[in-house]
């Protein structure tokens, strides 16, 4: 007779966890009933066992890296993780309609709820902290890379594809002298943005980066690229290719996946991100081939582990302002969200890349911005 309890032992073994053991990665079991749910729902159960209160672990994302580095997570298929890859290859996740989940279920939060665990500029993507000793600086340094590397000048059009809270918009306008047009499906960070940007030559528009039309020098895309989906990742690449006036460029910032992949992680596309799901270079480069030239391809995945650890110590702190509103079983869900993710990153199961492409190939050759 098949032990559950024994099967997940020897899967933590070989990550060097313990069960009820005194390291801080090691797992302490409330619930007896954890180890045949896990089996037989995966990562879905293990995430939604964590916010039920089965188990604890003092240090989440240290128990996360020694997953990922003994990759234990793979050692276990059970059926319910067949049915989201079922889906993904006869539907379309992320069509326009699906698309709004995502900004009702996530972004459209509260903004409030974000200012208490963002930097200053409520950017919600890896920072970049090269030079930086804060949170706040390492995403203003973010914001400059990103001008650097589409080489923004006065006057530049820049077609934004997934606005934020306006942070990018705002800065490429201000610093940069540029005229933005933003597009997002939030209304929460819609009606942000542009009490943001107000007096500033910037456009906020409530809608779905397929709507957007018109001609400009610069296309750039800051962590929506997650939510376009596999089936739509060559549409994207000509709806930019289409926007861009000769000599164009199309910057992307989006978190990838090592191998490609056809359906979402099913606890964070039910709980998070739903119908999120990162990109291969295989997907990215067939998507963007006949298209672009490729200039630039840039990975500091290592950055996203601090950044998400510095969300995670800012939505802690605030906690007792949203305790009544959200409840203790939302705290365990972001929890496990904002310390799953950095353990991954450290262990590079995970990246996060910039990419830099030109419509024609930039004159003289293209130097890049570190």
């Amino acid at each position: 007779m098949t032990n559950p309890k024994q099967i997940i032992k020897e899967l933590l073994d070989s990550a060097g966890i313990k069960i009820n053991g005194d390291k801080p990665w090691d797992i302490q079991v409330h619930n007896e009933g954890l180890y045949s749910r896990v089996l037989s729902g995966g990562s879905l159960a293990l995430g939604e066992s964590y916010m039920d209160g089965w188990w604890d672990v003092e240090k989440l994302d240290q128990f996360f890296y020694k997953i990922s580095m003994a990759k234990s997570e793979t050692k276990v298929k059970p059926l319910k993780l067949i049915v989201p890859f079922v889906k993904a290859n006869l539907l379309n996740m992320q069509s326009k309609s699906k698309s709004k989940h995502v900004a009702q279920q996530h972004y459209d939060l509260g903004n409030d709820f974000y200012e208490n665990m963002l930097d200053k500029r409520m950017q919600y993507t890896c920072a970049y902290w090269k030079n930086a000793k804060t949170l706040d600086q390492a995403q203003e340094a973010k914001l400059d890379l990103v001008c650097r590397k589409t080489k923004l000048k006065k006057g530049d059009r820049v077609l934004e594809l997934g606005g934020g809270w306006g942070g990018f918009a705002k800065y490429a306008a201000q610093k940069y002298g540029c005229h933005v047009t933003s597009y997002n499906i939030s209304e929460e960070q819609v009606k942000y943005a542009r009490e943001l940007c107000k007096g500033l030559p910037v456009q906020i528009i409530l809608g779905d980066y397929r709507e957007a039309k018109g001609k400009y020098d610069k296309v750039i895309s800051i962590g929506m690229c997650e939510h376009v989906g596999y089936k739509n990742y060559k549409k994207f690449m000509q709806l930019a290719y289409d926007c861009l006036d000769k000599g164009g460029i199309f910057f992307v910032h989006t978190i990838a996946s090592n191998k490609s992949v056809k359906s979402c992680e099913p606890w964070f596309d039910k709980y998070i991100f739903p119908h999120g799901m990162l990109p291969s270079v295989e997907q990215l480069g067939k998507a963007m081939d006949k298209l672009f030239i490729l200039e630039d391809w840039h990975n500091f995945g290592t950055y996203y582990d601090k950044t998400l650890m510095e969300w995670y110590k800012n939505f802690d702190k605030n906690w007792y302002k949203f305790q009544k509103q959200y409840g203790d079983r939302f705290y365990r869900m972001w929890k496990y969200y904002l310390l799953s993710l950095p353990g991954t990153f450290r262990a590079r199961g995970i990246q996060l890349w910039q990419i830099v492409l030109s419509k024609d190939g930039v004159p003289g050759g293209y130097e890049s911005e570190r």
